[in-house]
């Protein structure tokens, strides 16, 4: 073999235990920023939830508050005659 193709051989050697050297913890840390995403969506869409049922209560106590408050007064009798 000539000592360029020793040169590109020795390259591609090199590349190829990095790739499986480097392989694992990249990975790795792919996974864990994965995780951090999903962890981090779940609590506050936990917690987005929550609120928006807070808020749902307070909205439908404020609405049969205010239709309680809006009823007729007294009731009137009404006289059901035909005129012709």
């Amino acid at each position: 073999m000539t000592n360029k193709k020793q040169d590109v051989a020795l390259i591609g050697a090199g590349a190829a235990a990095c790739a499986v050297c480097c392989a694992g913890p990249i990975l790795g840390f792919v996974a864990a920023i994965g995780l951090g995403t999903a962890a981090g969506v779940a609590m506050f869409g936990a917690a987005g939830l929550a609120l928006a049922a807070v808020g749902l209560v307070v909205v439908l106590r404020l609405r049969r508050r205010r239709s309680i408050a809006c009823g007729p007064a007294a009731e009137q009798p009404v006289d059901l005659v035909r005129r012709r």
